[in-house]
């Protein structure tokens, strides 16, 4: 994120942008603002933590302003779970204004999250859950500009922290911006909330911001966005060493389209694939709205030469394949989902988070659902404020061979949750699956979780 257009106005909180399009499958949870990607693959799911854009005003030269991070979720690539803010400032981090760009690792049974405060100091957070709550463990800055090593540095933005833990054990921080010599890396303790001696240099060409390190088969990959100048791509180096040694070795993926501004990446390994995630700004120009401080997370593929260098990444509309189909025989959050129309999340008063604010013609999108040899019951959790609304099961698209309709009871609440069901003909095989809602035009449904059954 660059801080050069930080302005410190009132901070508006949208919980969940609303949308009226469908969106290419690269965007992922097209209903919300997330940007800065960071990640983590934890028990067979990848869990990506974001700067939270629903926090900015869309006005143009309002500012950066978030305040927390979300956490979204997925195992199949395709399909993906919103788990909703996991660490909000001050409310989690009492000496914290902002939370910006999180990297996430697992060690030792605990979760721990890193976050810059604006451009003014790094501070870590720990749950034991990958989804949070996440808590300040150290009540401080675990890296400011009066640590060992950080200065001397020109106009330091001291923000952008990604934690990687090598082979051997030991884990490093890479961190700052603005500058090509302004690129930190620092050792931490095996507790992960404390350093282990100064910090050192690393310089990177045309290095602007979003420092990420991954390693393959014994090269470490020094990542980056570059600077105006040099188009904000992704640029990258290797080495044989985690702290020096570094040479400049091409571009890792072009500025994205629909961006042209700041960039961040995320790159990491799943099911024997690797990704590149990063942020464009294609949701605020499809919905018409000033782009500057409302950006989108997205996902390509990211592939390597015989001679292990990064084949520079191509933007796609639908590049990234699922690696394994939707079970829809275990309980699936509503808030799982490939694609949407006029969807909105909420906090959920069973825990977790719920689909809210849903009506006629709106509709959620699950992609490669298997059915195997078919089911004959759907049962959803579903809150509403009237009667006489529907929820339509279809295959391949909202309009596509209706399976089964769910008659959403008045539950004179929009967290009295109740259980409904409906028969289910013709879902066979592995298919496309939509919750299309018809009826009242204002909204009046929510839906919690549902599941199908062979019985």
């Amino acid at each position: 994120m660059n801080i050069k257009t930080i302005i410190n106005l009132g901070t508006i909180f949208i919980l969940s942008t609303l949308t009226q399009i469908s969106f290419a499958d690269q965007v992922i949870v097209g209903y919300r603002h997330l940007a800065d990607p960071g990640t983590l693959v934890y028990n067979g799911r990848v869990y990506l933590y974001a700067s939270n854009d629903d926090e900015n005003a869309a006005e143009k030269n309002s500012g950066y302003q978030m305040k927390s991070i979300v956490c979204v979720s997925s195992s199949d690539m395709k399909n993906w779970t919103d788990h909703g803010i996991v660490l909000q400032a001050p409310q989690d981090v009492s000496w914290a204004g902002r939370t910006w760009a999180p990297s996430v690792v697992a060690r030792n049974g605990k979760v721990f999250l890193y976050f810059g405060n604006g451009g003014n100091g790094i501070g870590v957070a720990s749950s034991n859950s990958p989804i949070g709550p996440f808590k300040d463990p150290i009540g401080k800055k675990l890296v400011e500009m009066q640590t060992p090593g950080v200065l001397p540095a020109p106009n330091m933005w001291l923000f952008d922290p990604m934690t990687f833990i090598d082979d051997d054990g030991q884990a490093y921080m890479y961190f700052g911006g603005n500058g090509d010599g302004n690129v930190r890396a620092i050792k931490l303790n095996n507790d992960m909330t404390s350093t282990d001696g100064p910090a050192v240099s690393i310089n990177a060409p045309a290095f602007f911001e979003a420092s990420w390190m991954h390693k393959r088969n014994g090269i470490y990959y020094f990542s980056y966005s570059t600077n105006p100048k040099a188009q904000m791509r992704i640029d990258y180096m290797t080495s044989k060493s985690p702290l020096s040694g570094f040479s400049y070795a091409g571009i890792a993926a072009a500025q994205p389209p629909k961006n042209n501004n700041n960039n961040h990446q995320a790159i990491f390994e799943f099911k024997g694939r690797w990704y590149h995630a990063y942020h464009n700004r294609s949701v605020a120009h499809r919905t018409g709205i000033p782009t500057e401080f409302k950006r989108n997370l997205a996902i390509e593929v990211l592939d390597y030469s015989d001679e292990g260098n990064i084949i520079q990444v191509g933007y796609t509309s639908d590049g990234v394949p699922q690696v394994e189909a939707l079970n829809p025989y275990a309980r699936v959050e509503a808030e799982t989902m490939n694609d949407q129309q006029g969807v909105r999340t909420e906090p959920c008063a069973h825990g977790g988070l719920n689909v809210t604010n849903i009506k006629n013609g709106d509709w959620i999108k699950i992609k490669g659902v298997d059915f195997g040899k078919g089911a004959k019951t759907f049962t959803a959790s579903v809150a509403s404020i009237a009667k006489g609304n529907k929820i339509e099961l279809r295959l391949g698209s909202p309009t596509g061979q209706l399976i089964g309709t769910l008659q959403v009871p008045n539950t004179n609440g929009a967290q009295r949750w109740q259980q409904a069901s409906c028969a289910i003909k013709g879902a066979i095989g592995k298919q496309d699956l939509f919750l299309a809602v018809t009826g009242a035009e204002k909204p009046e449904i929510n839906i919690d979780h549902w599941k199908f059954t062979v019985k």
